[in-house]
């Protein structure tokens, strides 16, 4: 498996520079999170060996356990990529440097609250749900981002970076590229409405989708199984 995960992550590597060369894109402004949920922490160290600093988890219970025991890692950066409990939020400052799933004032007032506690700060991404899903969480419309976007921009210690989203898996490359078009839309009228040029990052794309996402202008692409392998 070691020698699997290296030699996924380079064939990946010259993938999505392929993808930015297609977009007209410079390498630099793409950062590829590795999606290491359920995977031990010899896979996340086998990553490393090869130059991947930047990894992903979806809940919070089994990141902290990984970070903590991988503190000997330098230069890691840590982004939770899944629902946020607002019971779980004290975890986060400190651990992670990313949270792309705030959907909610009470939560960011949470996060808010643990950064001070802490003196620590945290980058944030708005999850929305553009695809109308039941089963996922998320924003669904312009009024409700404006409004937490507003409200968020006056809270200690959080930095409103941009905005994330998950397309539903079962949908072709037009429908796909058009949620992803969508975010890009709001996070270029976001940034301009509320003068906030630090609203420059767009969390979109997997396994499944990375090249679209790059072609639509995604600046995180959260990849797991194309490096670890399927989940069990």
């Amino acid at each position: 498996m070691c020698v699997q995960i290296q030699e996924r992550l380079l064939r990946l590597n010259e993938s999505i520079q392929q993808a930015a060369e297609k977009a007209n894109r410079s390498l630099d402004e793409i950062r590829l999170v590795a999606i290491s949920k359920t995977k031990p922490v010899e896979a996340v160290r086998e990553a490393f060996k090869v130059g991947q600093l930047v990894f992903g988890e979806n809940r919070v219970q089994e990141a902290v356990e990984k970070i903590d025991v991988l503190q000997d890692l330098s230069g890691l950066e840590w982004h939770l990529v899944g629902h946020l409990q607002k019971n779980k939020a004290r975890f986060c400052p400190g651990r992670f440097q990313w949270i792309h799933s705030l959907d909610s004032l009470e939560l960011a007032k949470r996060l808010s609250r643990a950064c001070l506690e802490q003196n620590t700060s945290l980058n944030v991404l708005i999850q929305l749900n553009l695809s109308g899903e039941d089963s996922k969480s998320g924003l669904e419309d312009w009024e409700q981002l404006r409004h937490l976007s507003e409200e968020l921009m006056n809270l200690e210690k959080l930095e409103l970076r941009g905005l994330m989203t998950m397309p539903a898996p079962d949908q072709d490359e037009i429908e796909t590229r058009r949620v992803f078009a969508r975010l890009r839309e709001m996070q270029e009228r976001l940034k301009s409405e509320l003068n906030a040029p630090q609203i420059d990052q767009l969390s979109m794309g997997m396994t499944s989708d990375y090249s679209w996402a790059i072609l639509e202008g995604a600046t995180m692409i959260r990849v797991g199984s194309a490096i670890f392998g399927a989940r069990q």
